[in-house]
């Protein structure tokens, strides 16, 4: 197996960097290669539903449900009252792949593409953080330091994300010298 890379893929909300991930997947996978995604959300969520066993056992108290069937498992930690994992933490536990795409944590310092759409009326984010190594937009950014693809020209940014993914070793180093930030 080749050497475990990450790329985060980060922009503002509403930019489409869920929908991005999903017509990369496709692309990057037609390889054969095995992708992880970790996703942060800004809120409270669940993947179980209530009246389910899993919820019933969270609820009841337990810290970590491991749901199994033959098509899938997943693993579920409560922190309760314990602080959120860091992104090393939760990049530890991953299992084994060739690429970790991570959406969100747009300000932690490990290798980013942007994901930019000027319809939101936002400014870029790359400008002020030297992590963006590149922006999908769906228009020209001519003042750009970074490559700059069209968001929709999805093998374009395929790419990109196959060129600018870092090893996961060196991506927890950058982490970790940056004082583990959740």
């Amino acid at each position: 197996m080749n050497q475990v890379r990450v790329l985060g893929i980060a922009g503002w909300s509403g930019s489409g960097k869920t929908t991005l991930i999903v017509r990369l997947l496709p692309v990057l996978a037609r390889g054969g290669m095995r992708i992880a995604t970790l996703k942060h959300a800004h809120h409270s969520f669940d993947v179980d539903e209530p009246g389910k066993d899993s919820f019933k056992h969270r609820q009841a108290g337990a810290s970590e449900v491991i749901v199994s069937s033959p098509r899938r498992w997943v693993q579920m930690h409560e922190l309760r009252e314990a602080p959120e994992a860091t992104l090393p933490e939760l990049l530890a536990r991953v299992s084994a792949c060739e690429l970790i795409l991570v959406e969100g944590f747009k300000t932690h310092p490990h290798p980013k593409l942007e994901v930019f759409r000027a319809a939101l009326g936002k400014r870029p984010l790359h400008p002020a953080d030297p992590n963006f190594l590149a922006v999908a937009s769906d228009t020209g950014l001519p003042e750009a330091r970074v490559p700059v693809v069209d968001l929709n020209d999805i093998e374009a940014v395929a790419s990109l994300v196959r060129s600018l993914a870092l090893p996961l070793p060196e991506v927890l180093r950058r982490l970790t010298a940056a004082g583990n930030p959740t």
